[in-house]
């Protein structure tokens, strides 16, 4: 009788994961913008409002937008520039650009659909020797995120944890607390191998925007400079982190300077 039990269990478990699975291959379609074939199971249009109806929370987190017009004047021309002179304007995303007033924490995302952000803590270190801005490091930094949202990353990785979600459901069903804790460890762990992948490309996509839009893509190097520096001597190992090291950055950066410089 138990060992019925468990068959049972095993078959609704191996079920869940398999109805997973194919949904998650089922939708599949390559990005236009990277050649990169994609497993993404909701729409643009889905993705602009999330994005639209998340963008308040997030500045909020981060103390809400700063009050300074005139940097986030800036903010918005580098941001127009980057888009409205590369791929990004075919995409139909209605891109916003914003500056948080959060002076503490050094950081830039995005979010799916086209809202960007940018902390103060960050803008305000992409400066010369001299103190003055460099609109060139800040054109590095909006353009990376802006190849976040035209790679459709995050929808990819919306996508990736429901198949994972499915998965660790089957395994719970299906077999002991153990082996479910196992598969849990391997689900994060390919998580993280797909986020250092994101990176990179918007690293390249960066570059690519960079480069159409008149901006040096050298400065992109500046940041990652500034990013190593603002981690610290005790920045997580590669291997550990959803992002790549900042040397590792640094070389892939170059390699796509080479390739769209041509």
């Amino acid at each position: 009788m138990r060992k019925s039990g468990f068959n049972i269990r095993l078959l609704i478990g191996v079920a869940i994961a398999l109805f997973a699975v194919v949904k998650y291959c089922s939708n599949s379609e390559v990005n236009p913008y990277t050649g990169k074939k994609q497993h993404i199971s909701i729409s643009p249009k889905e993705e602009v409002a999330i994005g639209l109806s998340s963008a308040p929370q997030m500045a909020q987190q981060h103390g809400g937008l700063h009050p300074n017009a005139q940097y986030q004047q800036i903010v918005d021309v580098i941001g127009s520039k980057l888009v409205n002179n590369s791929i990004a304007k075919k995409s139909g995303y209605p891109f916003e650009f914003h500056l948080l007033r959060d002076e503490n924490t050094i950081n830039a995302f995005a979010l799916p659909g086209g809202q960007v952000f940018i902390t103060m803590a960050l803008f305000g270190r992409l400066v010369n020797e001299d103190g003055r801005l460099n609109e060139d490091m800040v054109a590095g930094v909006l353009g990376h995120e802006i190849g976040h949202v035209i790679g459709r990353h995050s929808a990819e990785r919306m996508a990736k944890q429901e198949l994972t979600q499915g998965l660790l459901s089957g395994a719970a069903v299906g077999f002991d607390p153990n082996t479910a804790q196992g598969a849990a460890v391997i689900a994060n762990a390919v998580n993280m191998k797909y986020g250092r992948e994101d990176e990179l490309e918007s690293d390249d996509l960066g570059v690519r925007l960079m480069v159409k839009s008149g901006y040096d893509p050298r400065y992109l190097i500046n940041v990652m400079e500034i990013l190593k520096q603002a981690a610290g001597p005790n920045r997580v190992p590669e291997f550990q982190s959803t992002h790549p090291d900042p040397e590792n950055r640094i070389e892939k950066i170059k390699e796509a300077i080479k390739k769209y410089k041509k």
